[in-house]
C-alpha cells in the first residue's frame, strides 16, 4: 500500500549466508535465517568514529568508508556462517582452535582485518599488477600511452565481468545472491515510500545504483582515466604509482556512486546503467522467505524522522 511520496535514501546493505545486514545513519541490524527457520535478529549503535571529519570530507571519505564497510561486512559475514548452521559442519582445526584460545573474543576482529587485507592484496594483483603486465608485454608494438592505457583498462574490466560470472555459477554463492537481491528490492520498496510487506517488496526491482558491484565498476572506470597519466617508462613503477594513487581513485568513485544514488537525472541514469547491467550477474530475485528477512534486518535501521537518511 502507498502511503508516502518517493524519496533517496542513505540505507544500504550486504547479503550475508542465510541472511542480509543493513546499515542507517545510526544503527546496523544483520538477520539471519537459523537452521530451525526462525529469523535471528541482532542490532547495533553506529560508533561515533563515522562521524569524524574525515567521514564525511569528500573525497576523503570514501576510502575510510570502504574499508570500514568491508571489515564490519566480513564480520557479518563470519556472524552469519556460525548463525545460518554453516560453521558446524567442519569441526575446527588445531590452528583455528589455538588462535580461539590466545585470541578469545577479539579473534573475530583480528580475522576480519586479515582477510581484508588479504582481500585487498589479491584485488590489487588481479586488477591492478595483471593488467599493467599483460599491457607491458606488449613492449613497442603499441607506441602510445593512451593506447596501452585503453588496453590495460579492457583487460581490467574483462577480468572483473569474467570473475562474477564465474562466481555467480557457484550454487553457495547463487543463495547469496538471492538475498543480494532481496536487500536490493527491500531498499527500493522503502523509498517508494510503501509499507515493508513481502507483498510490496516482491515485485520492486532487485537493480540498486548504489549497489556494490556498481561501485567497483565505477572504481575501474575511473581508474582507467586517472592512471592514463601514469608512465608506462617501467611496468613496476606504473604499478606502485597506481597502488600510491588507489586512495584518489576510490574517492571519486565513491562521489559519484552517492551522487548517483540521490539524483535520477539522464546523466545518473547514464552512469548507473553499465552497473545496474553488471547487477544481473550478483542479484537474483528471492523468495518469499528470503524478504522476510531483509525486512528483520531493515526495520530496526529506519531513523525515527525523515529527514536523518543522509546523517552518514
Amino acid at each position: 500500500m502507498k502511503n508516502k511520496e518517493q524519496f533517496k535514501t542513505s540505507i544500504g546493505g550486504q547479503a550475508l549466508i542465510e541472511g542480509v545486514m543493513m546499515r542507517g545513519p545510526e544503527q546496523c541490524a544483520m538477520a539471519v535465517r537459523l537452521p530451525d527457520g526462525e529469523i535471528d535478529v541482532e542490532s547495533w549503535t553506529i560508533g561515533d568514529g563515522s562521524k569524524k571529519w574525515y567521514r564525511k570530507a569528500p573525497f576523503i571519505r570514501g576510502g575510510f568508508n570502504m574499508v570500514d564497510s568491508l571489515v564490519t561486512g566480513y564480520k557479518c559475514l563470519m556472524k552469519s556462517a556460525e548463525k545460518s548452521g554453516l560453521e558446524d559442519e567442519e569441526e575446527p582445526g588445531k590452528f583455528e582452535k589455538w588462535l580461539a584460545g590466545k585470541l578469545g573474543k577479539s579473534l573475530t576482529s583480528v580475522v576480519a582485518v586479515f582477510a581484508v587485507v588479504v582481500g585487498a592484496a589479491l584485488a590489487i594483483g588481479l586488477f591492478v599488477a595483471l593488467p599493467a603486465f599483460l599491457v607491458g608485454l606488449l613492449g613497442d608494438m603499441v607506441a602510445s600511452s593512451l593506447l596501452k592505457s585503453a588496453l590495460e583498462g579492457v583487460v581490467k574490466i574483462a577480468l572483473f565481468v569474467l570473475y562474477l560470472a564465474l562466481v555467480s555459477r557457484m550454487n553457495e554463492i547463487r543463495r547469496v545472491f538471492e538475498y543480494h537481491g532481496a536487500e536490493h528490492k527491500t531498499i527500493a520498496c522503502y523509498e517508494a515510500g510503501m509499507e515493508l510487506t513481502v507483498e510490496n517488496i516482491r515485485p520492486q526491482s532487485r537493480f540498486h545504483p548504489r549497489c556494490g558491484t556498481s561501485f567497483l565498476l565505477i572504481v575501474l572506470v575511473v581508474s582507467i582515466l586517472v592512471f592514463s597519466v601514469v608512465t608506462w617508462n617501467s611496468v613496476v613503477m606504473r604499478i606502485a604509482l597506481k597502488i600510491l594513487m588507489l586512495p584518489l581513485v576510490v574517492g571519486i568513485a565513491y562521489e559519484i556512486i552517492k551522487y548517483a544514488g540521490r539524483h535520477d537525472n539522464p546523466l545518473t541514469r547514464a552512469v548507473s546503467a553499465p552497473g545496474l547491467w553488471l547487477q544481473h550477474l550478483t542479484t537474483n530475485e528471492p523468495d518469499d522467505s528470503q524478504i522476510e528477512v531483509a525486512i528483520a534486518s531493515m526495520a530496526p535501521v529506519i531513523p525515527a524522522k525523515k529527514g536523518e537518511e543522509d546523517a552518514w
